[in-house]
């Protein structure tokens, strides 16, 4: 079992290593960061020589893979980093330095018990793009048909155990002080994303989940998914049909082609929403090194390690919510926040639908290119701290990929409305689930589910039925800080740690 100065020590590690090639500055310079945490980024750089220009992939790509998945999330949104800091961390998308050719083959040999010879007529041995966590190479089978080969790096699966471990750590830790951090729910945002990387490890799950959003893509026909090759796949090779395409933020490359990128970019949305509303079952992956542009104007994805899940209950709020701030139907949108539970009940509705206008018109009927997006998260998260409302970790990687989504939609299509272009897809989808014959089977269902519990409520009547004229619920108690006698370092360790896990878990907290 790690120690605990293990722990410590892999985190201060990181914190110097993001201060050594000036990543903390913008730490140091927002006038919102809390002065002790400014304080910290400080003494994490104190001695070190800073860069001029800070190179954030360089610092994720030094402390790990699991660090490296930050700088993927973040290089889709110059508008939140910057043009220069999305320039600099886009290379992590397909161009880190790549494992020995050595090592790939035994991993493909180990995997499948045979040579590489029996397997593939060709294998190149250059990879055509190395990232985080694999890398892929271009191969002929020994039927003649063209393959991409993608192989896990040698060692990732230990490098990530280390690291979540740490981050389980930390988060512990920093929970334990609640407030604020307590409401961000760290330690289920830790395990959540534990079980991301457990499935983006394993490439014959990933193949299977290609497979079934390949089944369910047939209804939308400008969105391909490439055939896996489940005789040349396994837990740590993945074999799929060869795609000839350009990718999606070479827009200069698309133009000259003769694609219509507005078109493309109508297709991410209207896919992207029929896998998250229709299906339930979505892409969580979507920075533009997984998009590629094909001939005939469809748009082909790759790489199916992170997918996400949303249950039918839960896809009808989020169908109802878009289309709510789309219409402008704020409260509709506050009753569902209160049906669903996500704000806490001693709220009122009113003043929640209020707060939603407040944060929904400013931007409603305007292209992507003239909404604010730093001003409008200020106001979500505004929303969230006012209104009590604690993460919800099973939404996270929905809403990471809408952001990436949008990210890339509008690099192709500046001009994009993104309510214009769901608006339609979103009121077709509610009035086939919300319709009549929709809304008399799911009472019937209801209504059986409802009598099975008749004995239990029976049973139960007088501890949860409240009397009549009782008053609403009261409102939490604010935290009282108790003074405890602790030594010094144990502050400094509280701090260390929630200044580098606050760093590291960004990515799934945009």
């Amino acid at each position: 079992m790690t120690t605990s100065v293990t722990h410590l020590w892999r985190l201060l590690k990181w914190g110097r290593t993001l201060a050594r090639h000036g990543a903390l500055r913008g730490i140091e310079e927002d006038p919102l960061t809390p002065p002790p945490v400014r304080r910290l980024a400080r003494i994490a750089r104190f001695g070190a020589p800073i860069p001029s220009v800070p190179d954030y992939a360089a610092a994720l790509v030094a402390i790990g893979p699991a660090a490296i998945k930050l700088g993927q999330a973040l290089s889709t949104r110059p508008d939140l980093v910057g043009e220069k800091a999305a320039a600099n961390l886009s290379q992590l998308q397909d161009d880190l330095p790549p494992a020995p050719f050595a090592q790939i083959k035994r991993t493909i040999e180990t995997s499948f018990g045979a040579p590489l010879e029996i397997l593939f007529a060709e294998f190149d041995e250059k990879p055509v793009g190395a990232a985080s966590i694999a890398q892929v190479h271009r191969a002929v089978t020994t039927e003649g048909r063209e393959v991409a080969v993608k192989v896990l790096r040698p060692g990732i699966e230990e490098e990530f155990a280390k690291a979540i471990e740490t981050y389980e750590w930390a988060a512990a830790h920093v929970e334990r002080y609640g407030g604020e951090a307590q409401r961000l729910r760290p330690r289920h945002v830790v395990a959540q994303f534990r079980q991301w990387t457990a499935r983006e490890l394993d490439l014959q799950r990933e193949g299977a989940s290609a497979s079934e959003l390949r089944e369910n893509m047939v209804a939308e026909p400008g969105y391909f998914i490439p055939e896996i090759d489940w005789r040349r796949t396994a837990r740590r090779v993945l074999t799929l049909e060869w795609l000839d395409g350009i990718k999606l933020n070479d827009r200069d490359a698309l133009i000259e082609a003769g694609q219509d990128c507005k078109a493309l970019a109508a297709i991410l949305v209207r896919a992207f929403l029929r896998q998250a509303v229709v299906d339930g079952f979505f892409h969580a992956d979507l920075h533009h090194g997984n998009l590629f542009a094909l001939a005939d104007g469809r748009i082909a994805a790759i790489d199916f390690g992170i997918m996400g899940r949303v249950d039918r209950r839960a896809r009808i709020w989020l169908a109802e919510i878009l289309y709510g701030l789309i219409t402008g139907n704020y409260r509709r949108v506050a009753e569902i926040h209160f049906e669903a539970q996500y704000v806490p009940a001693h709220h009122s509705v009113e003043e929640f639908a209020t707060a939603l206008r407040a944060a929904g018109e400013p931007i409603r009927g305007l292209p992507v290119k003239d909404i604010s997006v730093g001003r409008m998260l200020e106001s979500l998260f505004s929303i969230t701290r006012d209104f009590d409302m604690p993460t919800q970790p099973h939404l996270l990687l929905l809403q990471k990929t809408m952001v990436m989504n949008e990210g890339v939609a509008t690099a192709l299509d500046p001009d994009i409305n993104m309510w214009e272009t769901a608006e339609p897809f979103l009121r077709e989808w509610m009035r086939s689930e919300l319709g009549p014959e929709a809304y008399y089977a799911d009472r019937i269902i209801e209504l059986v589910r409802a009598v099975k519990k008749i004995p239990e409520l029976i049973n139960r009547l007088d501890e949860y039925y409240p009397a009549r004229g009782a008053a609403p619920p009261a409102p939490p108690l604010p935290d009282i800080a108790i003074i405890e006698h602790r030594h010094w370092w144990g502050y400094a360790l509280a701090g260390a740690a929630g200044v580098v896990l606050g760093a590291l878990l960004l990515f799934v907290l945009v």
